[in-house]
């Protein structure tokens, strides 16, 4: 209920309203209708079923989104809201939301992130005027439209378009900018199945689709290094973002001007893993978020080896803890590891060693 994504002074809410204005200026006879309160809790249909996510997906596992009851979940995506709105008659618009999935935890994964989706929804005719196929036009646009974003957002850089695959757009793909020395993905995107437009009648239609995560962009155009500042109270934070103050391109745009750190404090356990290996790093992750919250700045795998005498496995995780906002006390990390070591034996059955 943070509702970071419209709040004018914070680096996502002026992310976010930088991209809707684009595509409200992009081209004025489109318009799109913007959508940014829609409820985060949706059904199983929705989040996987309608978007055609496979019955045998990975992310349908427990151990990978979060379920609110048997038939509802906290939406992994912003796509879980696409059918809906499109049987409703909305043929163009953005969606920003927060999302949920369980993950690692290091400074670029939190288990609530915000994204922006759009659909944009061809009529026949749009494409039989221009004398193309409806692939073509949808495809053509959807290209153009984005490397436009991407311009907007980052100025004149070297871009590339990767074949990717998501279950409910084919063609499917990423878009790339080469920034700082290095290939980044900054979204993804594709042309909508068929069968997702048959099922919102309308059949003969075509569309194109895009997702993009506003805290990879905001981490990269800021500067802002952990993602956990997002959420930081600290007016250290707060006080240097103001509404207005994103520069197309990013062009003399001020970046974020990090702040004394404090130190961290490195935990290590080690532990045979469970013979029943129902053990996986998610649960792990999410077990120490439950105790440490965002104290926690990363869980890592430092160590693993097998026993073949004993036919078991250890893993050993060092753990490190940072507060945003102070100093971390020895008794308040010792705290909050020793639950963790109690809770790892009750709660994921290792053997601690």
């Amino acid at each position: 209920d943070k509702g970071l994504h419209r709040l004018p002074d914070h680096p996502l809410g002026i992310l976010k309203n930088v991209i809707e204005n684009y595509f409200c200026e992009v081209d004025p006879s489109v318009s799109f209708t913007v959508m940014d309160d829609l409820s985060p809790i949706v059904s199983t249909y929705a989040n996987f079923d309608s978007v055609l996510v496979p019955a045998d997906h990975v992310s349908r596992s427990a151990n990978d989104t979060y379920y609110v009851t048997k038939g509802s979940v906290l939406r992994c995506h912003t796509s879980a809201h696409q059918l809906e709105l499109l049987k409703h008659g909305h043929k163009r618009f953005l969606v920003t939301g927060d999302v949920y999935r369980r993950d690692t935890i290091d400074a670029t994964h939190f288990p609530v992130f915000h994204q922006v989706e759009g659909v944009r929804v061809f009529e026949p005719h749009e494409w039989e005027s221009q004398n193309l196929s409806s692939l073509e036009l949808a495809s053509t646009e959807l290209k153009t439209t984005l490397e436009g974003l991407v311009r907007h957002l980052f100025g004149e850089c070297e871009m590339r378009w990767v074949d990717a695959y998501f279950p409910f757009t084919e063609p499917s793909y990423e878009l790339e900018i080469f920034f700082k020395g290095e290939w980044l993905e900054v979204l993804g995107c594709g042309v909508m199945q068929s069968s997702i437009l048959d099922a919102a009648e309308l059949d003969g239609h075509r569309a194109w689709a895009f997702g993009l995560g506003l805290e990879r962009l905001a981490m990269i155009l800021f500067d802002i290094p952990d993602i956990r500042l997002f959420w930081t109270p600290d007016p250290r934070f707060s006080q240097q973002f103001k509404s207005g103050m994103f520069r197309a391109g990013g062009v003399g745009m001020k970046k974020f001007s990090s702040y004394s750190k404090y130190p961290p404090c490195y935990k290590d356990v080690s532990f045979w893993l469970p013979q029943d290996k129902n053990f996986t790093e998610n649960s792990l992750c999410e077990l120490v978020r439950s105790i440490a919250g965002t104290l926690v700045e990363e869980v890592k795998l430092i160590d693993e080896f097998e026993n073949k005498k004993l036919k078991r496995t250890s893993h050993c995780y060092r753990f490190t803890y940072r507060s945003m906002e102070r100093s971390l006390t020895d008794d308040e990390v010792n705290e909050i590891q020793n639950e963790v070591r109690q809770r790892l034996e009750t709660d994921l059955h290792v053997v601690l060693r």
